[in-house]
């Protein structure tokens, strides 16, 4: 996507690439300062209220001004004095604070993507023509589900659901987004759910010519809502392939309402405790409504291991509940990849490898294009010291997914730590996509690696404040590390940059 970069004095901001730049050298700033700094440069010489201020830093949660203040204070050590004299960031009493530089601006463009080899496509998020703001989950889990179905065709290239939504409510030619994700054929279209009724009209477009290969719309009852996907799904294959096939029988939700749950927890499980706790409600509800529905065992099983891998919560009972539901899910639905791939993850973490890799395998046979599969095979690879492999992987993931989730960078970042590219992790581990608390460890590790000790107890500081109860050992208890060397090895990293043991 198109992007911005702001330069000020000595500085250079990039908030996509979530770099601070003085001259050539990178700007500690951390990720709270990143984003004040950002809503700063955007609009020179206004005033902007505290409120606004903590809402760009802090989103959707409410904090105390005093955290404002510590990080404006922080902010001014960090920059200096502005050009002439003056701080960069002056306060207006009992308003806000406004920026006193002049900023320049400037255009940055993403990098067009080869094309695959076989036929490739993303599927756009469809537009909620809805009056209800509560039925945006229901067409964006429209847009996720057909990407499912579609990426589960052999012979297809799809691209991921957190690439696409990147596009979401961006007004961009057709050309531009397909050369941004490297594909030829994009998808887009617009669904309205109202009085027990669904319509929804769907185009196929050849991003190369422009021309439109396909178009329909579908004007349904409600119940017919997954009869409508597998029929979409077909068209689009008979277009791209040149055949007629119906996708993968896959299990579908019985219940409506249980459906909207899992749509809305699966976007919440993995951003913070309190959103995780949120997202755990949801999925037991959606549960309850529907004891048959895989996806919803599926993302409880997640919920429960983010619980004791990365929240800090007690090994048990999340940890054999985790397991449980991930081998229920499986039961109910052997043919989806997704459960696969989450029971292979959570083998690992029993440290049954044997079986976690027949269960990887399996995943990739069912859907080469779930790109959160190779990601969370990277992930396993990197605590083998299969390091070169586990770069592979990741790529692969990147490339199916050009826009990812944070933990993406989080795992590109360990396994360029893994494989002594300490300069490398610490580029992609400050990177403003994964730079938070659970990135800051690994982080500290490669630059106490580099000698630069003073930046990484910076950090390390950063992380305790999230993770006061941080021990090197309970880390070393849980990951499922196969290799002694690269345990060795990441250990003695945190130990350098003075994490507890």
């Amino acid at each position: 996507m198109q992007g911005s970069r702001f330069a000020f004095g000595p500085f250079v901001l990039d908030p996509g690439a979530g770099t601070l730049l003085r001259g050539d050298v990178p700007v500690a700033a951390g990720h709270r300062g990143l984003k004040l700094l950002e809503a700063f440069v955007a609009r020179p010489g206004e005033i902007l209220a505290k409120a606004e201020l903590m809402d760009a830093a802090w989103p959707g949660t409410a904090v105390e001004e005093g955290n404002l203040t510590v990080q404006i204070a922080q902010l001014r050590k960090l920059l200096g004095p502005a050009t002439g004299g003056g701080e960069w960031i002056a306060t207006v009493p009992r308003v806000g604070y406004r920026f006193t530089g002049t900023v320049e601006q400037s255009d940055t463009t993403r990098k067009t993507l080869p094309l695959p080899n076989k036929p490739s496509i993303a599927i756009l998020p469809f537009i909620n023509l809805s009056n209800d703001r509560e039925q945006e989950s229901f067409a964006d889990g429209l847009t996720e589900d057909l990407i499912t179905d579609l990426s589960r065709i052999p012979g297809l290239f799809v691209i991921a659901r957190n690439s696409v939504f990147a596009y979401k409510g961006k007004a961009m030619d057709v050309r531009a987004i397909a050369g941004e994700l490297g594909v030829r054929y994009l998808l887009e279209g617009s669904a309205r759910r109202a009085a027990g009724r669904v319509r929804i009209n769907a185009q196929l477009i050849d991003a190369l010519s422009g021309e439109h290969l396909w178009a329909e719309r579908f004007d349904r009852g409600l119940e017919d809502i997954f009869a409508v996907q597998d029929e979409a799904t077909a068209k689009i294959v008979e277009a791209l392939l040149g055949r007629l096939r119906a996708p993968p029988e896959r299990n579908r939700p019985k219940n409506l309402e249980a459906y909207d749950l899992v749509v809305r927890a699966r976007k919440m499980f993995d951003e913070s405790p309190q959103m995780a706790r949120e997202a755990h409600l949801m999925l037991t509800r959606a549960i309850s409504l529907d004891p048959d529905y895989a996806e919803a065992y599926r993302w409880l099983a997640m919920n429960h291991w983010m619980g004791w891998v990365h929240w800090g919560e007690p090994f048990e009972p999340a940890r054999s509940t985790s397991l449980e539901l991930a081998r229920k899910a499986v039961a109910i639905d052997p043919n989806d990849a997704g459960c696969r791939w989450v029971l292979a993850n959570l083998l690992a973490y029993e440290r049954d490898f044997e079986k976690a890799e027949i269960e990887f395998a399996k995943a990739i046979e069912l859907d080469p294009n779930e790109a959160d599969i190779w990601a969370t095979l990277s992930d396993i690879e990197v605590l083998a010291g299969q390091v070169e492999i586990s770069l592979e992987h990741i790529r692969k993931a990147f490339r199916l997914n050009p826009f990812p989730p944070s933990w993406y960078y989080l795992t590109l970042g360990q396994a360029q730590y893994a494989a002594r590219d300490y300069e490398a992790a610490v580029e992609t581990l400050r990177r403003d996509e994964t730079y938070r608390t659970s990135s800051r460890r690994f982080l500290a590790a490669a630059l106490a690696q580099l000698d630069r000790l003073d930046e990484a107890r910076t950090e390390v500081a950063l992380f305790l404040v999230g993770n006061p109860h941080f021990s090197t050992q309970r880390w070393v208890d849980t990951e499922p590390f196969r290799d002694d060397a690269t345990l060795e090895h990441f250990v003695d990293g945190f130990r350098k940059a003075g994490l507890p043991a």
